[in-house]
Formats: C-alpha cells, structure tokens, sequence
C-alpha cells in the first residue's frame, strides 16, 4: 500500500416480513419519480428523473447519485465518530487507537502547518533518490517499493497462488500510469490532447513545488512521458486484464533470471525479504518490454521518474499547493469537478483507511444492529437457493457442469457486516511532533511489510478487503467469498421499515449480483476452492462465450457520447451479474411472498415496486467529462445503462410496465440475452 492508496440467496427465515412490532411498510417514494416520462420510452428516466432534478450536481461532484449520497452520510457519520474519539481521555495516552486515530487526522486538518512546511517533508527522500546509481538499481527500487513509491517500474506484492487457493506467493505485474489508462497515452483525439496538455503542466508544477527550475521541469516531463508512452505500449489492454488465466504466468526464480536478465532479481527480492521459488507474473509481456528498455534508461532518466513518482504519490499530505495541482488534473480537467471537497473530508480519509477496521469497529457499535445482520443472514440463504433454481434451469449447460456449479454455490463462505477478528494496529506509530507526510509513509511502509510477511503462509481466508465501513460489496474468486459490509447495509440498500419488494429489488439484487460475480466470464474460471481450474464441459464454455459474447455486444451499441460507445467488453463482468442479481433476487423475492397477498401500495404492485427500487439505487448526476474517464477505466456501466440495457432482456420487467413491440425499451425475444 503506498501513501496514494491511503488516500485514496423452503425458507428458514423470512427477512424483513417478520418484525412484528414494525408499523406499515412504505413503498417507492414517488416524488423520486418523473411521471412525464414514460416507462416504455426511458425506464431511468421514468424511475430517477425526480431524485436527478431535486439533487443537481454542485461544484465538488463530477458524479453524484444514491449510491454517493450513501458514502456522504456515512463519511458524516465517521466525522462525528472520530472527533468525539479525540475528545476521550485515552486519545491522549500513546499507542492507543484514540490517540492514532485523532492525532492523524488532526495533522491532516492542520493546514496552517501543512503550508507551513511545504516541500519540506518530502525533500529528505528527494535528496536519498538523487543519490541512487544505476549500478544499484535493483537496491533502490526495493527501497522504493517499502512503501514510498511501490508500483514505481513494477509492481510486487503477496496475494494467493491461483493455482493453489491455500498459499500465498509472490505476484510481480505492471507498473501504473500518471493518467491511469493507457488509452491517454495511445489514443490521438482531442479530449485526450487536452488531458495530456493538463499533465504537463501537473508534472512541471510538483518539479516546481520542490525546487526544480524551468529548465528542470521541462527535463522531468520529457524523461517522464517518454517512459511512460513505452510502458502504455507495453501493458495489458484493460479488456485483457479481466482474464484471469491471461494474468496467470507461474514462473520459478531461475526462469524470471534467464527471462529477464537486465534486472537484479536476487537483489531485489532479498532486499525485501522475498527471495523465493514460486512467483507468479501478470503480464510477461510488459516485462519483455522492462527489460528491453533498461539498458537505454539513463540515471537522469530513472532519477526524474523516480522522483516524480514518489511527488506525486505524496500529494495528498503536502501543503495546499500540492493538493491544487492535483484537483486541477484529476478532479477538474479530467473529470469536470469545480470544486475542491472540503479538507476535513479528505483528511478523515487517512484514518478511514490506515486504520480502517478500528475505526469500523466504532461505526459498527454505533450504527449497525444486530438484527440487521440476522436479517442479511437469512436473505443471502433466500439468494443462494433462488441461484440454485436458476441453474437447474438452465437449458445450455450440461448437468455435470450444473453439478459443479451447485457445488460452487454451496461453498461461498458469506461476510455480512464486519469481521469476527479485528485487524492489530499495534504496528502502527502516529507521533505528531513528525510530519503529516512522514506519519502516512510510515504507515504506508507497516501495510507493505504486513503484506510481504505472508509470503509462503496459508491464505487468512477471515481476512476481510473491506472495511465495515465502506458503502460496496465484494466477491473475491480465490477464497470464494461474499462480503457485505456493514457501511451499505443501509437505506435505500436495506430498509427494515420497506416492503419487501423494495428490499429484494435493492439488497436482494446486491447479493445476488455478488453470487453471480462466481459465474461471469472471469468468476466462472475458479472452482469451489477457489482455484484457476477449468470445472466446464467445452460445451457449456462455447455455449457461455456465445450468449456472453452477446450481452457485450448489447453494451457496446450504446453511445454514451458522442461518437463514444460503451465498452461492452470490459464491463462484461459486471452486466452478467447486474442481470444475474436482477433475476434472482426476484425469483427468492418469489418464494418469500408465496402465499402472501399480491398487495398494490400507491398504485403499484410489487412486481413495480422491485424494478423500480432496483433502478433508484442508481440514479445520479454525472458531468460529461466524467462519463469519459469512467466508459476508460470503470469497469461498471454507467447507471442508466445498468438500469435500461439491464432490463430490456428481462420478461417479467415488460409485463409489469406492459411495455410492447415499438417502445424504445422493448426488445424482441430473439434479441434478447439470459445468461443465469
């Protein structure tokens, strides 16, 4: 983790139907709703169009929806929580969580010194990387990789072995990109010239800001940008990313030396602590191309990339100045946000982040009950047996693939609210009598560490890679699990005083989307285990990639821009499970209401109530300029097509709307796709 990224389911139990004590369940809140449109026409716009015109987009957003307005009243509710810690006698008493918690994120409020001190936390290491030699390359990039500028060439870290779910090895992949995709630095067009014309200036502004001349700037961003257009080249288009098998390349030590000659693995890896036989690469081509470009680099070179790379990674917790360079680029440029957020948000995402699990662990005590869990308990049971129907039913695969499947399925370890162990922070020292920089890269360097000490040790299978505190979810292949974090476990997600309808058609649709994530094209490549294993028939493959192939190319029809069509390739994943979830959620909604009145609430009927409710959660504001940073690197479709491109495959959608054969959303049977 560098400093960057610390910025940055017959049913036993009925949930929400049996609270005896709860009063009337509300239905949809129509004022949510733009009666003008009609259903048939533009479903979003039928469902969202009231929430979009009562919540504009101010100045700080480049995209403001539900999903956003979640993460704002929980990151006010974290507010509360952390200043009220700084008031308990124990923030004042060493080495306690209050005093880690409340100590960093008072350095993080303290703008005054922030300004005070400028550049001059991070000059020290400016200095250190100034001395490096090319001679001892492979020592000083393990140095940088400790925590200060890890992904700086390439990246290393520890994760589990795909073809062994129980161990951890070493994973070696693709450096990052100043501008993140590398369609920036490959594609010629003039959004992407604008762009390219705002990251020179951001490039030369840091070299500014730490006492580089004119001369020097310039010389940075040459060094720089050429550097970076190579490893653009070189990298894994983001379509390829997503395959699992394509990112799986087991090597041994010996091989990654004959392979790559030009490159001090033993150093490297010794330095760190890493020194083993068992590796695996992610993109032996970019590696190809690493090593074919080291001989040509320069010390000069090296020493401008290495330098920028570890200015920019500090952004964050440097003065203002640093921070304004960096909203002009990423926030205001690229995606269209006017204002900056204000500094107590982005200082609580310090310890939101460094210590996350402790300061969920107070979100938890204070705004997650149990009852909610025991609910999410039930409910996900509810999805796991819907899913099971639905694979029994499915006409294209073999019944010994199903059986695989159902396999799969019985075997997801589920996660709902927050861990049963919590993560020991015990490591980490906050001093405020050092920097604010100084404090984050210390922690930056525990998490790599932490990291690096599970090399050739059994998968922590409880280990949660969320906090409790995040509004998301999460399926993770290698160990086969769902998660579901407390922070999303909330309205209008999950709403104990909702009916039902809306509960499946919003929760229900998160979990079966996450069950789904087990079978889309990369989640379908690992067996119950966990493992990168081939568990299909060839049949049923072919018959996968077909109707696969086909609901990507629903996407891909769609113009999100002009002349900008969505990607439907690379948000394959999340439409087979956008569609998946929307199907079983309502197939376990089903089976709850089995024998249960068919009641309308404000005129409509529950069938009505769950699509609607489905499509609400998405419903959102976004800029232009960031529909385009998102159709590059989301792998999400935006909302509205979540909502519309989702629905028009879905029969039971048309018959509750009574949508019919010359509507803009409707879609003839022989065009329409059903994966799960």
């Amino acid at each position: 983790m560098s400093i960057k990224h610390l910025l940055i389911g017959s049913l036993a139990l009925l949930p929400f139907a049996t609270q005896a004590q709860a009063p009337a369940r509300h239905g949809i809140d129509r004022a949510n709703m733009d009666f003008s449109a009609a259903p048939g026409d533009d479903f979003y716009q039928y469902a969202c169009g009231g929430w979009m015109k009562a919540n504009p987009l101010t100045g700080e957003y480049s995209r403001f929806g539900v999903f956003d307005l979640m993460r704002e009243n929980n990151r006010t509710r974290l507010k509360e929580l952390i200043t009220t810690l700084s008031k308990d006698s124990q923030s004042k008493v060493p080495g306690t969580i209050a005093q880690k918690v409340s100590d960093i994120y008072a350095l993080g409020m303290d703008s005054a010194r922030l300004n005070r001190e400028g550049a001059a936390p991070i000059l020290p290491y400016i200095t250190k990387v100034k001395a490096f030699r090319r001679q001892d390359l492979a020592h000083n990039l393990a140095t940088l990789h400790r925590g200060i500028a890890d992904g700086t060439l390439f990246g290393a870290g520890v994760g589990t072995n795909p073809l062994n779910s129980e161990i951890n090895i070493l994973h070696l992949g693709e450096t990052g990109l100043g501008l993140g995709d590398r369609d920036y630095y490959l594609e010629d067009n003039e959004t992407n010239a604008r762009i390219m014309a705002a990251y020179q200036t951001y490039v030369k502004r840091l070299m500014e800001l730490v006492g580089y001349d004119a001369a020097a700037q310039q010389r940075v961003w040459d060094n720089v940008i050429g550097m970076e257009k190579a490893f653009a080249q070189a990298k894994m288009a983001r379509e390829q990313r997503r395959n699992p098998k394509l990112r799986s390349n087991p090597m041994s030590l010996d091989q990654v030396k004959q392979r790559w000659p030009n490159f001090d693995w033993q150093t490297y890896l010794g330095d760190l602590g890493l020194l083993t036989d068992s590796l695996n690469v992610s993109s032996p081509a970019f590696f190809d191309a690493l090593n074919e470009m080291l001989p040509k680099l320069t010390d000069q070179q090296l020493e401008d990339y290495f330098v920028f790379n570890m200015v920019t990674d500090g952004t964050g917790v440097l003065s203002d100045d640093f921070y304004n360079a960096s909203f002009e680029l990423y926030d205001r440029v690229m995606s269209g946000t006017e204002e900056q957020e204000p500094r107590w948000k982005r200082a609580m995402a310090i310890p939101n982040s460094m210590l996350g699990e402790a300061v969920g662990e107070l979100y938890v005590n204070k705004y997650f009950p149990r009852e909610n869990k025991e609910y999410m308990v039930g409910l996900v049971e509810n999805l796991r047996t819907a899913l099971g129907q639905h694979i029994d039913d499915l006409s294209w695969m073999s019944d010994e693939t199903k059986r695989r499947a159902h396999e799969k399925l019985a075997r997801f370890t589920v996660k709902i609210g927050y861990p049963d162990k919590w993560k020991d922070y015990s490591g980490i020292t906050i001093d405020p009598s050092k920097s604010y920089f100084d404090n984050v890269l210390a922690a930056s360097e525990w998490y790599v560490q932490d990291n690096y000490n599970k090399l050739n040790k059994p998968v922590d299978k409880t280990e949660w890679h969320m906090t409790p505190q995040t509004v998301n979810a999460y399926y993770n292949p290698t160990t086969n699990e769902i998660c579901f974090p407390a922070g999303i476990l909330q309205a209008p997600y999950f709403d104990p005083r909702a009916d039902d309808a809306l509960n499946y058609g919003a929760i229900g649709v998160v979990i079966g989307h996450e069950m789904t994530h087990g079978f889309d094209d990369s989640g379908r490549q690992y067996d119950a285990d966990g493992n990168l294993r081939d568990w299909w028939t060839d049949a049923d493959a072919k018959a996968f990639t077909k109707l696969a192939d086909g609901l990507a190319a629903q996407f891909d029809a769609v113009e999100v821009a002009p002349g900008v069509h969505a990607n439907g390739r690379f948000t394959l994943g999340e439409n087979i499970a956008d569609q998946g979830g929307l199907r079983v959620a309502l197939t376990a909604y089903k089976n709850a209401a089995r024998g249960k009145a068919w009641e309308e609430i404000d005129g409509l009927d529950p069938l009505q109530r769950f699509y609607l409710s489905y499509a609400q959660v998405w419903a959102n504001n976004i800029r232009p300029e960031e529909i385009l940073v998102r159709t590059k690197t989301d792998p999400h479709s935006l909302g509205n097509n979540r909502v519309n491109v989702t629905l028009r495959n879905i029969a039971p959608f048309f018959e509750a709307f009574h949508i019919n054969e010359g509507q803009p959303m409707f879609r003839p049977v022989s065009e329409r796709v059903i994966i799960w």
